[in-house]
């Protein structure tokens, strides 16, 4: 038996693995991001239909991360345990499993500006929103056969070029969208609509960048041969595993979403805010999702090891890891407020005051929820690592939507605190959602192996 690794050696394989992760997890929201400020500058009213459109994008592109999610730990797991023809299968299959989930979310695209009517939001932000997700609705096939390469390039451990491939698209949407936002270098100025076509140029780009460098790079893997061949055995391992992820991944977005429309019912000003007071919470929940990457990682390595100390003393130390983050940004939403809002919004506009008023409220709330946030999304990270997806789901749905929604329509309209009444209720569910996913792991993942 080797010996077991230390804290410090699982520290350096948690950052040397951890680092390019949460880079590129960064760099692939900065896309988001640069979109927010870019429209933000342009008009509120066109971050507001962003902010909507885009809720409905990541809702229907989350859930079917699922599939791109079930296929990390099955990578890990079959990669430690020497088995090279799983590696294959279960990379072809969720390709397959993504691309039926994207032909399925079509109809809910298209036809968004119903879907926005009948939740009551403002009739002219929600048309510019339909005009949003109608065009970005398309990138959800490259963006899901993008997400499930990735997976696999991590569970390898080729983080590097999942973090050059998408920082190269950060710098292609930045110059698309100051061509078809603003109408530079004599094309049409479009508003909306510019980011939109940006979004989905970027994902077809990206798609295609992994599919060369896996195709040159890792030949030995044979990732794409007979691509069009089912395999139908692989399609349900990754289905059994990925639709409770989705599911999962579904509550925690949708609790978010939910979120996003109760602010539209205060009004455009108050949507503008939640909008760059979640980009900001995002940019940081983007490094709790890459260590989460490195948890189901590191987890799945060590269940195809039968190793239960290496599965314990590894989550012990990629937990403390992202509780030190959430602590040092406590520290940084209540001391630089108007610094992070105020990058969003055109000095000259007049509405900046007011949003920025609201957006530091928000922050402040926000603050409450960061060191819950990173233990519920890391537990997530572990559990799916061992493929305990089940439990979690409905740990989740619970959470958020038993405990977490009501609580911000109670706190929000009932009690009348607006805006950070909502984010209040958000703050409870994700506690709880945290408190109960350890639980799970810890009482139950880490005593199924030998320790």
């Amino acid at each position: 038996m080797p010996r077991p690794l230390t804290y410090r050696q699982h520290l350096r394989a948690v950052l040397g693995l951890g680092l390019p992760l949460v880079g590129s997890h960064l760099a692939q929201f900065a896309i988001t991001l640069t979109d927010a400020v870019m429209l933000g500058w342009y008009s509120v009213e066109a971050l507001a239909a962003e902010v909507l459109g885009g809720t409905l994008f990541f809702v229907l592109f989350i859930m079917g991360s699922g599939f791109a999610w079930a296929v990390m730990p099955m990578v890990a797991t079959a990669a430690s345990s020497g088995e090279e023809a799983q590696v294959r299968r279960v990379t072809r299959m969720g390709l397959w499993a993504s691309a039926l989930f994207a032909l399925a979310c079509l109809p809910a695209t298209l036809g968004a500006a119903t879907l926005f009517r009948l939740m009551g939001q403002e009739p002219g932000i929600s048309a510019l929103a339909a005009d949003y997700i109608a065009i970005a609705g398309w990138g959800i096939l490259p963006a899901l056969m993008v997400m499930v390469i990735k997976s696999t390039l991590a569970a390898l451990e080729r983080t590097a070029v999942v973090l050059w491939v998408t920082l190269a698209a950060v710098a292609l949407n930045v110059l698309i969208n100051h061509a078809l936002i603003f109408g530079n270098y004599g094309l049409p100025e479009m508003g909306v609509r510019g980011a939109a076509i940006a979004s989905v140029s970027v994902n077809i780009a990206s798609l295609l960048a992994l599919v060369v460098y896996v195709a040159r790079v890792m030949p030995e893997h044979a990732m794409f041969s007979r691509l069009w061949r089912p395999d139908w055995e692989a399609l349900a391992r990754v289905f059994r595993l990925g639709w409770p992820i989705g599911l999962t991944n579904l509550a925690e977005v949708g609790l978010f979403a939910a979120s996003s429309v109760m602010m539209g019912w205060l009004g455009t000003l108050q949507l503008a805010a939640h909008g760059i007071a979640l980009q900001v919470t995002s940019v940081i929940f983007m490094v709790h999702v890459g260590l989460s990457n490195v948890a189901t990682v590191r987890a799945g390595q060590a269940q195809g090891r039968g190793d239960g100390r290496g599965l314990r003393d590894g989550a012990l130390v990629v937990l403390a890891v992202s509780g030190g983050v959430a602590v040092c940004t406590v520290g940084l939403f209540l001391g630089l407020p108007e610094l992070f809002i105020g990058l969003f919004l055109d000095p000259a506009d007049p509405a900046r005051d007011a949003v920025i008023a609201i957006g530091r409220t928000l922050l402040a709330a926000a603050a409450l929820f960061q060191v819950v946030d990173a233990a519920q999304v890391l537990s997530l990270g572990l559990l799916r690592g061992v493929q305990d997806t089940r439990v979690p789901m409905v740990i989740a749905g619970l959470s958020y939507w038993a405990v977490g929604v009501p609580a911000s329509y109670v706190l929000g309209f009932g009690l009348g605190l607006g805006g950070p009444g909502i984010w209040l209720g958000l703050a409870l569910g994700l506690a709880l959602a945290g408190v109960f996913m350890l639980w799970r792991f810890w009482g139950w993942s880490v005593r199924a192996l030998p320790a």
